[in-house]
Order: structure tokens, then C-alpha cells, then sequence
């Protein structure tokens, strides 16, 4: 079967998984539900961490506070009852003669670990030791059954061992056996066509060899390298990847750079005209920013800018002067939103202030139907709408316009690339400005916007009170909502956010349909509550945004459709429900539409019994700082660059080892060495460039236009 697939499979590394011998169909599934189908993909299943089983330890010289790796027999098995019977745990009792120690699970499904873990079987345990009632335990620890004789088994010890994430039906031992079988079949394949003088320049070692290392660590590896994945095996493997990275975003720049587009004139009447109007005056922030964008706007090749900024730090402004200046040089703009709510915002804000300009605006979304709808078509289409703002209505390939001149995106990461190229298109080289108010850390924006020009608005307009966060469990439900009584009988108002629209069987968890029923019969019978959530039709939406506006709304229940764009300077206090259940931007996101006004501002942060422990980490950082930077920091070390977007962003290539925040001085590099390549050989010509442009077109699969190589 072997031979077979070597014949089958020109490129041996796609050979699908259940070939591979000793696999088989059973285990490909098994294989398969840790997205493993082909060889490449299982090299590239690097283990989650590493134990050093060369010398293991007595559980008589285990010590408390440390991560520890022993060998035992099982003594007794089976499930014991904490508070007051409430809590069931299967415990796990461990003994080799010279102690015990009991390995706890607070959760996993029983009948699995019962099965698993019988009395007389031998097991190697590993994890984090503490002390309760004068006995020793590891929660949750990584175990493996040992069956044989371990003296000769120099694959599972006697070494630096590598743990694989496992599922059920596909253990350590099996895991090892095949990883072994499949490097020393196909790691000869293995190749990376970064030029030579790079990889000596950075010090990196052979490509296959450095998958070798990390998977069977040679002796002499440092065990704590290997498990913060900074051994030279790692380093290599994360090289590469950020380096096919920043080549694409170094071509996609250059691309850009290349293209003709629109020198628009900055010296007309409507920026000033509006200017005199406003009834503030920019930061110098804005300012700066702004000069940042003229300068960009009077080139002959396209803007492609974004525009960084905490909630509240007016990016929105900074944009609608854009608009004017591309206007009044003859051509028009389109602003894209995420949700119609948004958009409905931004439309309700800015034709006020344009319209006296004599600057026709519109609002094209899913919710414009019918005649209506092509009359709107029509109005772009002959350029008579000069700015339009939308959702992703906006980009639909009925959608004409006569001049397009700037492309606006809001709150990008709820896009991505694809969709910003779409936008692109709908005019001759449009100006890109891209506008983010979740603040994104240096090195995530250098990955994710790395085609783009950073600005940012790092300044807060004058007037901005604080807001004051504090979690509060449920059982001060009652207290909450005296707090929000206070602040609404001085003349305030008040937000309460839920997670869900409606009523879940799944969910256990509060939605804002039954709430704010409940509210107002039961709670605040003296106030007026109104209901906001994202399936309301836009008409009723503005109605009661602008009632709650006009403050005829003292308490405003919604979900998070309120997350950007609304403003209400009387609004001073902000409850949110299952605080737990939200990401740190998301919460941050909320609280900035309080503290808009002349009045200090309360967002209080509503969490359940069962929060998680990364939940209250979370929430900890809330009440600790307003800095959108730090909580943005926070939240991606918590969760990830994926998970940190909401969506996974369309366009990039996928990170299998590679991590942002982790590898960060690897990046730098690796981007500095990409740049450095497109500078010298932009074509990518070059013969020692050779191998680029196929690795390139491989990884990013087509999925950001990159410039013409070769």
C-alpha cells in the first residue's frame, strides 16, 4: 500500500493519511478529527508540550508548585463527594512504593475515565503538584497507560518524550509510533526554498531536520525551550511561516504602490465650511491624522490607510473630512459598516452635517428593496448621490458607481481583505481608508494590515468623563438595579445589554425580549423602557434611537447591536448582563457609549456563579483599566489572534505553528527579511529566488490579489 501511494501521489507530502502504513481507514477518521488528511498536514501536528522522562521521579520527591512527571500503579479508582454531595470528582490514587499521590477530574465523561483508569494498572502521570488536606494531587493531568517493559521502549522513554493533543481512540503511544513512521518515511520531502543567505543570516538550521528535532528532541534539547516552542526546530518552522506571510503583504504594498490611481486637490472650501460648523474643535491628534491623509490623498497611486482609534476618539469625523475633500474634487465615496444599525448611525450623523453642504448622501442596505432600491442604483450610477453609505449592500455587483473615488471601511476586522478588494473594484484605484476602534496591537496590525499605512488617533476629545467598571455577581441583582434607579431619577439614562435577542432552550442565559418586558412590569415600572435589537426594521430602530436620544426612553434594553456608532451623551450608566460570556474588546466596545457626556459614568459588568476562570480574568481587566490598548493586549494573549476578530479574517494565510503574540521578535524578523527581498528583486527573478513565487501562490491560495511576479 505503501509503494502504491508513492506511485499515486506525485507529491508524496499530499499523500492522504490512511496510507501511511500501519494507519488504515479506522484511524485516518480518528486522524481526521484533528484536521490531519494528508502527510504534510501530520508533520505539521507539532506536540503541545514535552516531558523529560530520561530520569523520572519518586513520587516521594514530588514537589508542590511544580510541574512534575512520575510513574505509578493505580491503587483506587472511582468518584468521591465534595460539597455536601454537590460536587462529584473522580479521583484517581497513585502509589510505587516509596508514596501516593491522587490525580482529580472535576469534569470529563466518567464512564471514559473509569474504563481507563482500573486498579493495577501502571500509568505515567504529569502536571502541576499542590498540596490539600496533607496529601499531595495533580489536577487534570496528562497520563499514559504503560504496558511493556520500559527499559526497552526508547520511543515513549529514557528521552525527552513529545505529548500530542489527543482525541479518543488515538493516544500518546499510537501517536508517537506513527509521527516516528511518517519522519522517517517523508521528512526527506520537507523543503523550504528561503534563499540561503537569509537562512545564515538568521541562523536558522535545515527545514526536515528542524521537524525531526521537534518532534523526537535529540539529547541535550532544553526541555523548557521545547515546551515555550523556542528550540531551533521551532524557531525554523515559525520563520517560514511569517516569512510567506510578510512576502505577500511586501508584494501587495508594492502592488499598490505601483498602481495609478486619483491625485485629488485638498484646497477647497467644504472641509473649512464644515470645520467652522462643528461645535468643537479636533485633537491634535485628528489633526495629525488628518495631515497624514492629505498628504496621501494628493498622490498619483492610491491611499490604502488605516485609521486606529479608542471608542469615542473621533475617527468617524476624521473620515467624513476625507469624504468632502474627494467630493469637491469631482468624484464620490462610499463608507461600508458591518451591521445596518451602524450604518443607519453613521447615515443619521453625517447627512446632517453634509447636506447643508449641499453633499447628497444615501443609505443603501439589505432592508432597501423594490423601486426604492433602483432608484438608488440609479442615483450612483449617474453620480448624483455623492456619498453613499452602506453595508455589504455596498459591494453587490448590481452596485455601479459613476466616479468612485475613496473607499471607506468601518470596523474592519469584521470584514477582511476579500471584501475590501471588492470595494476596491467598484472604482478606478479608489483611496482606501480604514477605520478600526478596536485597538489593535503593533504586531498584530504589522500581520494582519501589513499592506497598509498605520495612523493613529491616540487622544481623546476634551470633555470625556470616566466611567467607573466594577463586576458585580448575581446575587446583587437588586443592588444593580438600584443603581440604575439613582442615575435614572437624577435625569439619566441608562443601557442594559443582554447576550441573546430571544429566549434559548440551549442557553441558559438571559435575552432582551423577556427582559425588558419583565423590566418594565416589575422593575422600573416608573420609566419608560425601550427594546432595540438587530432584527427590528430600520425605520422603528431610528425611532426609538431617537427617542431614547430625546430622553421620551429613560432605560434602553438591547443587545449588541449598541456595540459602535451610538451616541447619547446623557447616558451615565451601563449594565451588562452575562458579562461573562464577552470578549474584553466587546466590552470595552460597550462601555465607550457611556461617559459621552458632562457626567461621570457607571458600567457595571453582571457575571454569573459559573464563570470560567479565563471569564474573570477577563473581567478583573475591565475593572483595572480604560486603555483600549491594554485590554486589547490582554484579549489576545486570552484568546488568540483568531478568536480575537470575532470571525476568522478572510484573506491570510492559516498559522499551523506560527503565533502572533508568542513568536512576536520572530515576525520582526522575518518581515524585515521579506521587504528586504521584494526591495532588492521585485519581480522575485532573481535564481535564488526561484522557489518563492510557488510557495507563495501555495499558501495564499489565491486569496489577496497579489502583484504580477514574474
Amino acid at each position: 500500500m505503501e509503494r502504491l501511494s508513492t506511485f499515486h501521489f506525485k507529491n508524496r507530502l499530499l499523500t492522504p493519511i490512511q496510507y501511511v502504513k500501519g494507519v488504515g481507514p479506522k484511524l485516518a477518521k480518528l486522524f481526521e478529527k484533528k484536521g490531519i488528511l494528508t502527510v504534510e498536514d501530520a508533520l505539521y501536528f507539532l506536540p503541545r508540550c514535552y516531558e523529560d522522562r530520561s530520569h523520572l521521579k519518586k513520587i516521594s520527591e514530588l514537589k508542590a508548585g511544580r510541574k512534575e512527571t512520575s510513574f505509578g500503579e493505580i491503587l483506587l479508582s472511582g468518584v468521591a463527594f465534595y460539597q455536601n454531595k454537590r460536587k462529584r470528582v473522580f479521583e484517581v490514587v497513585v502509589g510505587d512504593g516509596s508514596g501516593t499521590i491522587t490525580l482529580k477530574w472535576f469534569r470529563g465523561n466518567e464512564r471514559y475515565l473509569r474504563e481507563r483508569f482500573k486498579k493495577g494498572r501502571q500509568l505515567i502521570f504529569s502536571g502541576e503538584v499542590r498540596w490539600f488536606n496533607y496529601q499531595r494531587e495533580i489536577h487534570h493531568p496528562d497520563v499514559e497507560i504503560v504496558d511493556g517493559d520500559m527499559e526497552k521502549d526508547y520511543l515513549n522513554f529514557k528521552r525527552i518524550v513529545p505529548i500530542y493533543s489527543e482525541t479518543e481512540g488515538l493516544y500518546q503511544r499510537t501517536l508517537r509510533r506513527l509521527m516516528k513512521t511518517i519522519l522517517d518515511g517523508y521528512a526527506d520531502e520537507l523543503s523550504s526554498p528561503i534563499p540561503r543567505e537569509i537562512v545564515e543570516r538568521q541562523d536558522l538550521i535545515n527545514f526536515s531536520e528542524a521537524f525531526r528535532r521537534v518532534h523526537f528532541p535529540p539529547e541535550g534539547e532544553s526541555i523548557d525551550a521545547l515546551n515555550l516552542q523556542r528550540s531551533d526546530g521551532h524557531r525554523r518552522i515559525i520563520f517560514d511561516e511569517f516569512f510567506f506571510l510578510e512576502l505577500g503583504m511586501g508584494l501587495k504594498k508594492r502592488g499598490v504602490a505601483l498602481e495609478t490611481g486619483i491625485s485629488f486637490k485638498t484646497d477647497g472650501v467644504l472641509v473649512q465650511r464644515l470645520l467652522n460648523h462643528l461645535s468643537f474643535k479636533l485633537t491634535r491628534a485628528q489633526e495629525m491624522v488628518l495631515a497624514e491623509i492629505k498628504e496621501d490623498l494628493e498622490k498619483p497611486h492610491p491611499m490604502n490607510r488605516l485609521i486606529q482609534g479608542d471608542v469615542g476618539s473621533g475617527k468617524t469625523v476624521v473620515a467624513l473630512l476625507t469624504c468632502l475633500y474627494v467630493v469637491e474634487s469631482g468624484y464620490q465615496a462610499a463608507i461600508m459598516a458591518p451591521t445596518e444599525v451602524l450604518a443607519e448611525q453613521h447615515f443619521l450623523n453625517l447627512h446632517r452635517w453634509l447636506e447643508p453642504l449641499g453633499v447628497k448622501v444615501a443609505l443603501l442596505t439589505s432592508s432597501v428593496k423594490g423601486s426604492e432600491k433602483e432608484d438608488l442604483y440609479q442615483r450612483i450610477g449617474n453620480g448624483d448621490v455623492q456619498l453613499v453609505i452602506g453595508t455589504h449592500a455596498v459591494i453587490q455587483e448590481a452596485v455601479e458607481f459613476n466616479r468612485l473615488g475613496l473607499a471607506i471601511i468601518d470596523e474592519q476586522h469584521k470584514f477582511g481583505v476579500v471584501q475590501r478588494g471588492l470595494l476596491k473594484k467598484k472604482g478606478g484605484n479608489p483611496d482606501v481608508l480604514v477605520m478600526t476602534a478596536t485597538p489593535i496591537p503593533r504586531t498584530l496590525a504589522m500581520t494582519i494590515y501589513g499592506d497598509l499605512d498605520v495612523s493613529l488617533i491616540d487622544e481623546m476629545p476634551p470633555g470625556r468623563m470616566p466611567v467607573e467598571t466594577k463586576v458585580f455577581p448575581e446575587p446583587a441583582r437588586a443592588k444593580v438595579y438600584r443603581i440604575v434607579e439613582e442615575e435614572v431619577r437624577k435625569g439619566r439614562q441608562a443601557f442594559i445589554v443582554y447576550p441573546l435577542v430571544e429566549e434559548s432552550e440551549k442557553l441558559d442565559l438571559r435575552d432582551a425580549t423577556r427582559m425588558a418586558d419583565h423590566l418594565q412590569k416589575e422593575v422600573f415600572p416608573d420609566f419608560r423602557i425601550g427594546l432595540l435589537h438587530g432584527r427590528i426594521k430600520s425605520d422603528e430602530k431610528e425611532a426609538i434611537m431617537m427617542e431614547f436620544k430625546e430622553g421620551k426612553i429613560q432605560i434602553l434594553v438591547a443587545t449588541t447591536v449598541i456595540e459602535v456608532g451610538i451616541d447619547i451623551p446623557n447616558a451615565s450608566v451601563m449594565v451588562v448582563e452575562h458579562a461573562e460570556r464577552f470578549g474584553l474588546s466587546q466590552l470595552h466596545q460597550l462601555r465607550g457609549r457611556i461617559g459621552r457626556g458632562r457626567y461621570p459614568s457607571k458600567c457595571i459588568l453582571l457575571a454569573q456563579y459559573r464563570s470560567s476562570e479565563e471569564a474573570k480574568v477577563r473581567l478583573r481587566a475591565m475593572e483595572k483599566t480604560t486603555d483600549g490598548f491594554k485590554i486589547a493586549e490582554e484579549d489576545l494573549a486570552l484568546r488568540g489572534p483568531g478568536e480575537f476578530f470575532g470571525i476568522r479574517q478572510s484573506g491570510l494565510p492559516d498559522f499551523r505553528v506560527a503565533h502572533i503574540i508568542r513568536d512576536t521578535p520572530i515576525l520582526i524578523e522575518a518581515r524585515k527579511e521579506a521587504f528586504r527581498v521584494i526591495r532588492e528583486d521585485p519581480e522575485l527573478v532573481h535564481p535564488s529566488h526561484a522557489g518563492l513565487k510557488g510557495i507563495l501562490v501555495k499558501r495564499w491560495k489565491g486569496r489577496m490579489e497579489l502583484a504580477t511576479i514574474g
